[in-house]
């Protein structure tokens, strides 16, 4: 009996799949035939920003297409992370991505945008833990000791932050859940009112990156206790970790990376996940980021998709422990 012909309708569609097919791979060969934007969503000059045009000018001389730093600062980050979400899924719009925005999930009420759904992860550019500092002379050498003093004389100590929310603080949050100790946490305004509070000593110790607190450490000032990453930092390698010193399984790193709207060919996003991994290793990009104190290094994006599906639920976790409102 002969075989009964494909409808014609099922016919079509195979040949609109192909064809599709087809053109994304075209389009992932001549990728990029022009100018690519990075929005970065703060304002120019941090860390951050300028790891991110270091990587930006490597991928323009490797490409040989300009690949442009746009600022685009407003809310938090808000207002970039939105322009990225609303921009064609193509390739030739980029945005800089961070653990920031893995707590601001829990933090607003709503958002424009959302980080888990919205983008799809290129890669990571940098991973960077912070400090726990105090001031040079004081008791604690080290954080056990900040440990069993805060338990020696429950609410007696002070920890200073930046802002309520920030990563910063809610390392120390997390902190003082995971020790199991009392001690009062203190949000200031900036880094340099943190910085100042610490030379004071009206904090015992302070959670911060170390790029806010690189001078006072280097003229002596102040006393880097641990560091919070999993590994020890580069440029502090006689500095222990939290979990080798007393806080055993803590760990916080902060990371910036690049994304691209969902709906970007995956051609291009592996395209652009190698030329980063291979950007990374410049000696320009390592050289300013071991001097900062952060890891230059790559991730796979779907490595990157689950890690960030990881944070949101971690620091939503500790904001609802930590009873921090949302705005």
């Amino acid at each position: 009996m002969p075989r009964p012909a494909a409808p014609r309708f099922v016919l079509g569609l195979s040949l609109a799949l192909l064809l599709a097919a087809n053109c994304g791979a075209a389009q992932a060969d001549n990728y990029p035939s022009r100018p690519v934007r990075v929005i970065v969503p703060y304002g120019p000059g941090g860390i951050a920003d300028v790891t991110m045009r270091l990587v930006a000018q490597n991928l323009s001389q490797r490409f040989g297409q300009q690949f442009f730093i746009e600022n685009r600062p407003g809310a938090g980050g808000i207002v970039g992370m939105q322009a990225a979400k609303e921009a064609a899924p193509d390739g030739y719009t980029l945005v800089m991505i961070g653990g920031g925005l893995t707590i601001a999930k829990s933090l607003f009420k709503s958002l424009p945008y959302n980080i888990e759904t919205d983008f799809t992860p290129i890669s990571t550019t940098a991973s960077y833990g912070l400090v726990i500092a105090s001031k040079a002379g004081s008791p604690y050498k080290n954080i056990g000791d900040v440990i069993a003093a805060a338990k020696a004389r429950p609410g007696t100590l002070n920890f200073g932050t930046i802002n309520a929310g920030s990563a910063q603080n809610l390392s120390a949050v997390l902190f003082q859940t995971m020790a199991g100790i009392e001690v009062t946490i203190i949000p200031y305004k900036t880094t340099p009112d943190l910085a100042s509070a610490v030379l004071r000593g009206d904090v015992d110790a302070a959670f911060e990156y170390f790029a806010g607190f690189q001078s006072a450490v280097s003229n002596g000032q102040t006393t880097v206790l641990a560091t919070t990453a999993h590994e020890r930092a580069a440029n502090l390698p006689n500095v222990p970790t939290v979990s080798e010193s007393g806080g055993a399984g803590y760990e916080v790193t902060s990371w910036n990376g690049l994304a691209a709207p969902v709906g970007t060919p995956p051609d291009i996003i592996t395209r652009l996940n190698s030329a980063v991994e291979e950007a990374l290793k410049s000696p320009e990009v390592q050289k300013f980021t071991n001097a900062a104190g952060m890891n230059a290094h790559g991730m796979a994006s779907a490595e990157l998709s689950r890690r960030i599906k990881s944070e949101v639920a971690k620091w939503a976790r500790v904001i609802e422990k930590a009873a921090i409102q949302k705005q």
